[in-house]
């Protein structure tokens, strides 16, 4: 155990994950971020809560992942973020760059818009909804970057590209495009676009990663994803 599984319980990994990253997790940088993530919660309030910081790899495991999604930073306003790029829990209103992923999943793949924006079905087939940052102050983008998050989720990425098992690794703007050295795309199939917020949805609408996705997963030998999100909402 180390010392920021000791003082920070939050800072304990899913189980899945804890022996793949136990070298990184060991870091002194880890202990720090703990010890700063803890420290802010003490004055300020802090997205996702306590609890759901790890959400993505609790749901998507080490060995279960088909497709990495990168995210950049959690969403910062109230009662959207849980630990889950792009997603959002129930009850929730979608986010615009959701709406915008929705949006050309229709157009891609023909399927409606659901009401929420809670992406666990696509994590639940090996999805890993990952996020270069985990946590962020309420109403101040990016307020955690550079605090050593950074290294901790580009030591999730190497580690999924270390794997035997082939994955599709989506890089959609600038941000996540820094992250192809990370990648061996030799072994791994990399779809890369722009990102689907306001700013620059002209440039994603119609790049169709879904069809490429799952494309890349039956040259694998894979099934493709169902991308359906149920609707929550009788009627």
């Amino acid at each position: 155990m180390t010392a920021a599984d000791g003082e920070h319980g939050e800072f304990v990994l899913p189980e899945p994950w804890r022996e793949v990253l136990a070298g990184e997790t060991a870091k002194p940088y880890f202990a720090e971020l703990a010890g700063f993530v803890a420290g802010e919660r003490e004055t300020q309030e802090i997205f996702p809560p306590r609890g759901q910081v790890f959400s993505a790899l609790a749901a998507t495991g080490y060995r279960d992942v088909r497709v990495l999604v990168l995210g950049q930073d959690p969403y910062h306003d109230n009662g959207q973020a849980h630990g889950m790029s792009f997603s959002v829990l129930p009850g929730t209103k979608t986010p615009p760059s959701l709406r915008n992923i929705f949006k050309e999943l229709q157009a891609d793949l023909g399927l409606p818009a659901p009401d929420n924006g809670y992406l666990m079905p696509w994590a639940e087939q090996g999805v890993l909804l990952l996020n270069a940052v985990l946590t962020v102050r309420a109403h101040e983008a990016n307020s955690h970057k550079g605090k050593g998050w950074e290294k901790f989720t580009d030591a999730v990425i190497e580690a999924v590209s270390a794997r035997e098992e082939p994955c599709v690794f989506v890089l959609w703007g600038n941000y996540a495009k820094k992250k192809l050295p990370l990648i061996d795309t030799g072994r791994h199939v990399v779809v890369q676009g722009a990102h689907p917020s306001p700013l620059s949805a002209k440039l994603f609408l119609g790049s169709r990663p879904f069809s490429q996705i799952d494309t890349a997963l039956a040259g694998f030998g894979g099934e493709p994803l169902d991308w359906r999100i149920p609707d929550l909402q009788a009627g």
